[in-house]
């Protein structure tokens, strides 16, 4: 089989480089900028033209959630034009599309009558509060207008050890400040870039298992929400990164103490939804993929560095 790797210097792109070739007959085809530049679409799709690949696999994607906000254009043509292309093209040869989107296609506000946060589900009514949400339900709709063979994968705050994250900046301050004011309003569950790639690497396995069966997408293709289990604030996050780091011994000095702010205290210029909380029920039901506890999905990130 041959897949389109995009975003491979991206914290999930990275990790599926490395997944993917654990699998059995793979040819990965995974460009640089220079040969698949994502604000360029003319030069995209003559790429997929060029190599016909059985599969796309997409987590390259405009993030710069505040930036976007100023270059709306830009965030429109990486994160909606370019998959609107990309099902375009493997829809003519046949193949299929695996797309990452966001918790921020919703707006954040779903809540029982008790006023408890509800976990977002597939089927709920999608309304992004800033420009980079907007671009990616556009992204989204465009896939899915396309009737091609896809999966999208919603997931949230996603982090590693590589590129540039909230860990990454967590661990660094960390050796630089007695106390850290992280925002504690604003709900969901952090999820590592490995065990995305790992999980999207199970499903390509399972549709390799079937034959790469056009019949296949009929019974799982769609949407799903792609997250860790459980659910935390970015102070929890903060202070879970604080404890774990400490009790490896990653940092030079005594763990900083981490206080909650409201988002109030920290204005940004987008808007970020109060509940990302995503259930992941779907993706168990129809796949076997249980979700690890978010603490210890950020344990198995950190024991790299430990050895």
């Amino acid at each position: 089989m041959r897949i389109l790797l995009t975003g491979s210097t991206g914290q999930v792109g990275n990790a599926l480089l490395s997944t993917l070739q654990r699998l059995d007959h793979n040819e990965i085809i995974a460009p640089q900028r220079a040969q698949m530049d994502l604000s360029n679409p003319d030069q995209v799709r003559q790429l997929i033209q060029d190599i016909k690949p059985d599969l796309i696999i997409n987590p390259a994607a405009y993030t710069a959630v505040d930036k976007a906000e100023a270059e709306a254009n830009l965030a429109q043509t990486i994160n909606g034009d370019i998959p609107s292309i990309m099902a375009e093209e493997i829809k003519k040869i046949g193949g299929a599309l695996i797309h990452y989107s966001t918790d921020y296609v919703f707006d954040g506000s779903k809540h029982a009558e008790d006023g408890s946060l509800i976990a977002y589900t597939e089927e709920d009514q999608t309304a992004p509060i800033n420009v980079y949400g907007k671009t990616k339900l556009a992204g989204e709709q465009a896939i899915i207008a396309s009737n091609c063979n896809h999966l999208i994968l919603r997931t949230s705050w996603v982090y590693s050890t590589f590129g540039k994250n909230f860990l990454l900046t967590m661990l660094r301050l960390a050796n630089e400040r007695e106390e850290l004011k992280i925002v504690n309003d604003q709900w969901g569950a952090p999820t590592w870039a490995g065990w995305i790639a790992q999980a999207t690497t199970d499903i390509v396995s399972q549709w390799q298992t079937a034959s790469m069966s056009q019949d296949w997408w009929k019974e799982y293709g769609g949407t799903y929400n792609f997250t860790s289990g459980g659910t935390t604030n970015w102070c929890g996050f903060a202070q879970e990164i604080m404890r774990q780091a400490d009790v490896k011994r990653l940092l030079k000095k005594n763990a900083p103490v981490v206080l909650g702010i409201p988002s109030t205290d920290y204005p940004t210029p987008a808007k970020r939804p109060v509940n990302s909380i995503l259930s992941s029920d779907k993706l168990r039901d129809k796949f076997g993929i249980q979700p690890p506890a978010w603490q210890d999905a950020l344990a198995a990130c950190l024991e790299p560095i430990n050895n």
